[in-house]
């Protein structure tokens, strides 16, 4: 629907080019939810379309690629990409978290910190500061300038936070891993596999949380919209001939 979907045989390694190179980089992990965002928010659609890389993350734009486009694009859930990048990573990239409960972030640093010893997680904060807290955690990211900066404060917040904040750490890597710190905290469980290829992990996530039933509308909006803008450019197409 005019956004930007980006494929590769092979995320992790492009992103690890792009860290060996200090370059800048900004990651979307897009889903239907966010593509319905976006088309309300144009401020959201110009992030969305200025990002660095935009990785098919929901199982609706996987769809939509397959059944309407015919185009084989496999989504690449975003804590999964994270994960894969996270574990990739050795001693000498300083990685930094951000977002989340204060709780829930710390444990998921102690998680990673358990499952990868070379990590060098260097910036762990919660979501919550504010004031000269807030200033002071990003004086003290300006100092340390990380190589990749993790931002969990849900969509599209966290895209806004890393659009205003890039310019602090230019050369990193800057990803918006939404809920990811639930689910490395062991707050909360990913669905089962079989249900993630069945593309029902929203299913799942609803069952977890009943209060995203509003959210979850986005899913068949996203379709509508979806087979709407194909009839639209295909009719704009046709006119043009």
């Amino acid at each position: 629907m005019g956004l930007p979907v980006h494929q590769s045989s092979d995320y992790v390694q492009w992103l690890n080019q792009r860290i060996a190179r200090k370059q800048g980089t900004h990651v979307v992990t897009i889903n239907a939810e966010m593509c319905m965002q976006a088309q309300q928010d144009k401020q959201l659609e110009q992030f969305i379309r200025s990002a660095d890389l935009v990785a098919p993350d929901g199982s609706g734009v996987e769809l939509f690629f397959r059944l309407i486009k015919r185009e084989n694009i496999r989504r690449y859930p975003g804590i999964e990409l994270a994960a894969n990048l996270l574990d990739s990573l050795g001693a000498d990239t300083k990685v930094a978290f951000y977002g989340g409960k204060p709780e829930i972030v710390e444990a998921a640093a102690a998680a990673w910190r358990s499952r990868s010893p070379q990590l060098n997680l260097a910036i762990v904060q919660h979501g919550y500061v504010k004031g000269d807290a807030l200033q002071a955690f990003l004086d003290r990211l300006e100092q340390v300038q990380p190589d990749v900066i993790f931002v969990g404060l849900g969509v599209p917040r966290q895209e806004f936070w890393i659009a205003h904040h890039r310019h602090l750490c230019p050369n990193a890597v800057w990803i918006g891993v939404g809920g990811s710190y639930d689910i490395w905290s062991g707050k909360k469980e990913r669905a089962p596999k079989w249900m993630r290829k069945a593309h029902l992990e929203w299913l799942y996530r609803l069952y977890q949380e009943p209060w995203r039933w509003r959210r979850m509308l986005a899913l068949p909006h996203f379709v509508w919209a979806s087979f709407w803008y194909q009839m639209t450019e295909r009719k704009t197409a046709r006119i043009g001939q």
